[in-house]
């Protein structure tokens, strides 16, 4: 079994080409499903790759 990648909110950032506000909102909202790591706020990789197909998907 492999570990899932966990990102932090400043490489979902650039992943995303968004601002911090606007990934924190994200996480608020859970659009954007997240974790918590002792005080480190941590984001599965394919929470983002999910993140992005549903946007795609709702574009279309």
């Amino acid at each position: 079994m492999t570990t899932p990648e966990l990102l932090t909110v400043p490489e979902v950032m650039e992943r995303l080409r968004l601002g911090r506000s606007t990934v924190y909102d994200l996480i608020r909202s859970r659009r954007l499903p997240s974790i918590t790591v002792g005080r480190c706020r941590r984001i599965p990789a394919w929470a983002v790759r999910d993140f992005i197909n549903n946007e795609l998907e709702a574009a279309a």
